[in-house]
């Protein structure tokens, strides 16, 4: 099980062999409703908006929720990681957070998290 980041996704239906496993193989993980609508709004530059939908639908089985103390606690997170001049963005934030909280990895090609702990990083 994996938090996925919205890059992975994106990285996978553009092709990118090296996230298969995550989806194909290993089909668990978790994403929250805001990285599907970056999803979708980057789908539906490259695609259309009938394409973005279908690729919404397709992961929406990956769904997790988050509370109001994980909003509070990945501000925190982020305000930290700017401080080491990691700067991440708020949806980012959150998914990592909540990987950190479940205690599974956060996975993502984003090279801002290479060095993190708790990430599974994928180039």
């Amino acid at each position: 099980m994996v938090v996925h980041d919205s890059y992975t996704v994106l990285a996978y239906i553009s092709g990118e062999k090296a996230f298969a496993k995550y989806f194909e193989r290993q089909p668990s993980g978790a994403l929250t409703k805001l990285n599907l609508m970056e999803i979708y709004f980057r789908a539906a530059k490259l695609h259309g908006h009938e394409a973005a939908r279908r690729v919404i639908d397709r992961f929406s089985r990956y769904l997790i929720d988050f509370d109001i103390d994980d909003i509070a606690g990945s501000m925190k997170l982020r305000e930290e990681l700017m401080k080491s001049r990691i700067d991440i963005s708020y949806v980012d934030a959150l998914g990592y957070y909540l990987a950190r909280k479940m205690r599974i990895p956060f996975l993502t090609g984003d090279r801002q998290f290479a060095d993190l702990a708790g990430v599974k990083f994928v180039r």
